[in-house]
């Protein structure tokens, strides 16, 4: 995995290197601003881009707009944004843009290695992470059908998928069988009218109802 880093703090840019390099992932290019991430993407061609949202010049969301934009050119290009609070819309904005190899994060998340790795390997493999304080202010917003269709246990079950936790994660979670998951899942699925995809595309698109983006 080749992977782009922009992030305007020099000392999480740098332990954010040693990290992905310690776990056998190529850092190819780190940068300290959008225009240095643009050129570096185009120059090294990454699977992935791990960026902060607010960079130089005004330290707003020059790191968001520049994933917006690479997420146009290139939209089998995973991303993963860090932040340091939860940025209602921008996380809208960017997970409308797409229905997979997308990550949102909070900055504190890096220091749960293993977690923060798992995330970054799957996004780059099409899938989706996000914070659990992103998920639970995102929700925020109030459900609406077809959601409402829902039993609790499912609406709990979509959570922890929109999370990024895998099926052995989720029945961990919740304390019941994997097997309970799945027909969970498959309700879920049925209920928000997604059964023509296949099961990973589902997932991503069930996440992005449960969003509403």
């Amino acid at each position: 995995m080749r992977v782009v880093l922009a992030e305007d703090s020099v000392l999480l840019r740098e332990g954010l290197v040693r990290l992905l390099g310690s776990a056998g992932i190529e850092v190819v290019a780190s940068v300290a601003d959008a225009d240095g991430l643009l050129r570096a993407v185009d120059e090294h061609d990454p699977d992935l881009v791990v960026t902060d949202v607010r960079m130089p010049p005004s330290h707003t969301d020059e790191g968001l707009r520049a994933a917006l934009v690479l997420r146009r050119q290139r939209p089998a290009l995973a991303i993963l944004v860090l932040s340091q609070y939860v940025e209602e819309r921008y996380a809208t904005r960017l997970l409308s843009t797409a229905t997979g190899g997308i990550g949102y994060l909070l900055k504190d998340r890096v220091a749960d290695v293993e977690e923060f790795l798992d995330a970054v390997r799957r996004i780059a493999a099409g899938g989706t992470a996000l914070d659990p304080e992103v998920v639970a202010q995102l929700l925020l917003r109030g459900r609406s059908d077809p959601l409402d269709r829902l039993t609790r246990r499912e609406y709990e079950v979509l959570s922890l998928i929109a999370e990024g936790r895998s099926n052995t994660g989720i029945a961990e979670a919740l304390v019941v069988s994997e097997s309970a998951v799945g027909k969970h899942i498959n309700n879920i699925f049925a209920k928000l009218d997604l059964s023509g995809a296949d099961k990973d595309h589902r997932r991503v698109l069930a996440v992005l109802r449960f969003l509403k983006v």
